[in-house]
């Protein structure tokens, strides 16, 4: 006989890309638990997201206490025994959950589906983390009977749009990256270029980005009066929306680029091989296409606009 399971914890804790990879998985444990109470364990900057999405019913914040910290692990450990979870599906899979899963007794801990030694559903495969991040959480679902996995469109990610008095047909530019290695980074000059291309199609290039991407983002709009400059301006269901509405998504192996890749846009990713891997990192929407080069001057404005063209 199947053991029913009325009280679900789930952990996912960081990073960006990897929470979004996640969703998918966490949409096919909602409904393979329909009448369940589920519980997301989570790091306060995705608490938003998670009550946003509708597949919990309630959020556990994990402060990520430090070891020397006593107090707060014998608290995290209290609301993890005291809740009765009968299983738990670990998203996270690192050293730290592999430890929570040590705060259980062996003489009441529940089920865990997980990476952890000792776990009842253990993906000990080295397949696991062979390719991305979503394809190990299917490895790991399939070992618990979910196999109906498959990626989050995000359409509960919706933003009025309104407040940017934007054209009906614009293409979405995404120059930044982690300030930290610039070499992930398309030349500006080649955006510049593309910016002109997109005008002669009567397409407006909509600029976004975060502080740290400020200066380059400027200097691409400054080089072409149709360019509508956001950088500063949007928030993650804004850019959500975004590529719900855009025709076209371009840009670097950076955070709102996987999220508009799920929302189906057609996406170009831009890859330096030097700093990442398109196996492991490549965005999970059906309608992108990855550009990789070892050095991203030697991707020029034709290779780009061959594929949008298609």
């Amino acid at each position: 006989m199947t053991k029913s399971h009325e009280n679900i914890l789930v952990i996912k804790l960081s990073a960006l890309g990897d929470f979004f990879q996640a969703l998918g998985p966490m949409k096919a444990i909602k409904q393979h638990h329909p009448d369940a109470k589920i519980t997301l364990m989570t790091t306060k900057s995705f608490e938003m997201l998670a009550l946003k999405c509708g597949y919990f019913n309630d959020i556990i914040i994990d402060e990520k206490p430090k070891i020397y910290q006593i107090g707060k692990w014998l608290n995290l450990r209290k609301k993890l025994v005291n809740n009765g979870y009968d299983r738990v599906y670990d998203l996270q899979n690192n050293d730290r959950t592999s430890f929570y899963f040590n705060l259980f007794k062996k003489s009441n801990r529940p089920e865990w589906v997980g990476a952890a030694k000792g776990a009842s559903h253990c993906n000990d495969s080295p397949d696991r983390t062979s390719s991305n991040a979503f394809e190990g959480h299917k490895q790991t679902l399939s070992l618990a009977g979910i196999n109906n996995v498959d990626t989050d469109t995000l359409e509960w990610m919706s933003s009025d749009l309104s407040k940017f008095d934007l054209p009906d047909d614009f293409a979405i530019f995404i120059p930044g990256s982690s300030p930290l290695h610039p070499e992930k980074r398309w030349p500006a000059k080649y955006y510049i270029e593309l910016s002109k291309w997109l005008s002669d199609q009567s397409i407006t290039p909509v600029i976004i980005g975060g502080p740290a991407e400020a200066e380059t983002n400027s200097e691409i709009a400054k080089s072409n009066d149709n360019i509508i400059d956001l950088t500063g301006k949007t928030d993650l269901f804004d850019i959500a929306e975004l590529g719900r509405q855009s025709k076209y998504t371009i840009g670097n192996d950076t955070g709102p680029l996987h999220i508009i890749s799920l929302t189906n846009c057609k996406t170009i990713c831009l890859y330096c091989l030097k700093k990442s891997n398109p196996l492991k990192h490549t965005p999970l929407g059906k309608n992108t296409v990855t550009v990789e080069e070892n050095d991203l001057n030697d991707v020029n404005l034709e290779r780009v606009t061959d594929i949008l063209s298609k």
